[in-house]
C-alpha cells in the first residue's frame, strides 16, 4: 500500500549496501572505538532526510497537513517525589519509595522561526547501542508564541519499550496547529532503561496524571517556566500507544478488574488495586476532568484480562480508539475492539487499519539505520517500527488527520471538525462523485478530506454514550 515506491527502493539499496559492507569485512570492529550500527550506515552515505518525521505525502487526507504555527521544542524534567518503587519492593514487605524523574519533550507554537531551517533530534533507536538523527520542523528552544495563548495541552505516552520520540511526528504536527504537546520518557520503560514489566503496569497511568499536573503548574501565569500563561491544562487530551494506551484507558476511568492485581507479572502487594474499579477512592477520582478527549492506539491489556465490562463503564471521556485488525500483541476482537465496545458511557470511535498489525499508525517511519541487523537485539530493529502491510508515512498521515479532527472538536470547540468523523463506516463503500470542476454531486459520500480511492482499507465506527449495539 505504499504511496511512493522510490523511498522503498532507496532503502532497499541502503540495506544491500550494508549487507555488502558486512560481507566484505569492511566494517570490522576497532578495539579502541567500537563501531555502532549508526556509524556503519554513515559509511554508505545515507541521505539524512530519509529520517524525516514531518513528511505529508500527496495521498494524505486534508487534516494531515501541518498548521500555520512555527514550532518550538524544549526538553525538560519533572520529578514525582515519594512514588511507590515497584522494582525494589518484595511481596509482603513494606512498599519502597523513591523520587521518580521523567524526561519530557515539549513542542509548542513558536513566535517566529526560519521555516527553511532543518530541525534535528539526536535519539536512541530500538537498539539502545545506536544513536541516530531524526529531522523535522521544530526549532530547539524557540521563543514561545503569546498572541493566541494559552493553547490546549496534549500528552503523548509511548509503548514498552519506547521513548518520547516514537510518536514525534504527532508532536510536531499538532503543535503546528495550536497545541502544546508533551511526550513522556517513561522511566524503566525506555529503550535504554527498560526494567521489569511490573513497573510499567503500575506507573503508566500515574506518570500520565503526574505530567498533567506538572504542566498545569508550569503553565500557571505566576510560574517562571517558558510555559507560563501559554498552556491551558483545563483543556487537555491524551494519546497513548500500546502500554501508553493501557495507561490511557485507566487514566480516563477504566478501572482494573480486581483479579488483575494478581495476574502474572503484576506489581507486588496488590498495588494495582489502587486503581481498580472496586476501589471507592478510584471510583470517586475516576477520570481527571481536565482530560476532555483521549486517543488509545493499540492499547494493551484487555486481551490479558486487566479489564471487564464493569470496569469499562467508568470511561466517560470521548475517545478515539485506533487499531490494526491483525494486531497480535494487544489483540483486535478481544483487545482494542473489545475496549471500544465496552466503554458504553463514552462517545467513542474505532479507526481500523484493515490487515495492519500492532505497529498501525503510531510509530515514526523506520529509521534508515534500523534496516541493518542488530547484534545487540539479534534481529532487525526495522520490525519495531514498520508494518507488514501498510506504509508507515501513510498511516501517520491518516492518524494525524483523525486526531486533529477529534481534538479540534473536543478541545477547541470546533464542531465543524466532527464532519470528518461522520463517515460511511467502511471506506471502500464510499462513493466519490464530483463534476468537472471537482464539486461534489448529490451521490458523493466519500470520506471528508480524503482523495479518491484513499479510504480503502480503513473502517471508522462510532458509538454514542450509553448506546451499544448487540
Amino acid at each position: 500500500m505504499s504511496a511512493d515506491r522510490s523511498p522503498f527502493l532507496r532503502h532497499v539499496l541502503v540495506a544491500a549496501a550494508l549487507v555488502c559492507g558486512l560481507a566484505n569485512g569492511a566494517l570490522a570492529q576497532d578495539t579502541r572505538t567500537p563501531r555502532t550500527a549508526a556509524r556503519r550506515v554513515d559509511s554508505v552515505r545515507v541521505p539524512p532526510l530519509d529520517n524525516r518525521i514531518d513528511v505529508v505525502t500527496p495521498m494524505a487526507p486534508e487534516l494531515a497537513t501541518f498548521g500555520a504555527y512555527p514550532i518550538g521544542v524544549r526538553t525538560i524534567t519533572v520529578t514525582d517525589r515519594n512514588r511507590r518503587d515497584v522494582l525494589h519492593t518484595t511481596a509482603g514487605d513494606t512498599t519502597a519509595r523513591y523520587d521518580r524523574s521523567l524526561t519530557l519533550e515539549v513542542w509548542y507554537p513558536a513566535a517566529a522561526t526560519s521555516l527553511a531551517r532543518l530541525g534535528e533530534y539526536r535519539v536512541i533507536m530500538r537498539d539502545p547501542s545506536v544513536t541516530i538523527s531524526l529531522f523535522g520542523q521544530a526549532q530547539r528552544d524557540a521563543t514561545p508564541r503569546d498572541g493566541d495563548a494559552p493553547f490546549p495541552l496534549l500528552i503523548i505516552s509511548h509503548g514498552y519499550p519506547g521513548n518520547r520520540y516514537l510518536l514525534s511526528h504527532l508532536g510536531e504536527n499538532l503543535a503546528s496547529k495550536g497545541y502544546v504537546v508533551v511526550s513522556i520518557d517513561h522511566t524503566e520503560s525506555t529503550y535504554d532503561n527498560a526494567e521489569a514489566f511490573a513497573s510499567t503496569l503500575y506507573n503508566r497511568p500515574l506518570d500520565q496524571l503526574f505530567v498533567l499536573q506538572s504542566i498545569a503548574e508550569l503553565g500557571a501565569p505566576t510560574s517562571r517556566s517558558f510555559l507560563a500563561g501559554r498552556v491551558d491544562a483545563s483543556r487537555s487530551g491524551i494519546i497513548g500507544y500500546s502500554m501508553g494506551g493501557y495507561g490511557v484507558v485507566n487514566t480516563i476511568g477504566g478501572g482494573f478488574r480486581t483479579a488483575a492485581a494478581t495476574l502474572p507479572g503484576a506489581p507486588p502487594n496488590n498495588l494495582l488495586l489502587e486503581r481498580s474499579a472496586d476501589n471507592l477512592m478510584y471510583q470517586r477520582g475516576g477520570g481527571d476532568v481536565r482530560i476532555k478527549a483521549a486517543v488509545a492506539i493499540g492499547p494493551w491489556g484487555m486481551q490479558a484480562g486487566f479489564w471487564d465490562a464493569a470496569g469499562l463503564t467508568g470511561i466517560r471521556t470521548p475517545t478515539l480508539f485506533v487499531a490494526g485488525s491483525a494486531d497480535n500483541v494487544s489483540g483486535y476482537e478481544n483487545g482494542t475492539r473489545a475496549l471500544f465496545r465496552g466503554a458504553v458511557n463514552a462517545e467513542r470511535y474505532l479507526l481500523t487499519f484493515v490487515g495492519a498489525g500492532h505497529n498501525a499508525a503510531a510509530p515514526i517511519p523506520a529509521p534508515t539505520e534500523s534496516y541493518a541487523y542488530s547484534p545487540t537485539l539479534k534481529s532487525f530493529p526495522f520490525t519495531h517500527y514498520a508494518d507488514p502491510m501498510w506504509d508507515t508515512r501513510r498511516m501517520n498521515n491518516i492518524l494525524a488527520h483523525f486526531i486533529t479532527a477529534h481534538f479540534d472538536a473536543r478541545l477547541k470547540g470546533d464542531s465543524s471538525k466532527l464532519a470528518y468523523l461522520d463517515v460511511v463506516p467502511n471506506g471502500k463503500d464510499g462513493v466519490y462523485a464530483t463534476d468537472r470542476d471537482g464539486e461534489p454531486l448529490a451521490t458523493h459520500n466519500y470520506w471528508k478530506g480524503f482523495k479518491r480511492g484513499t479510504a480503502a482499507g480503513l473502517v471508522l465506527e462510532r458509538e454514542r454514550a450509553a448506546e451499544r449495539r448487540p
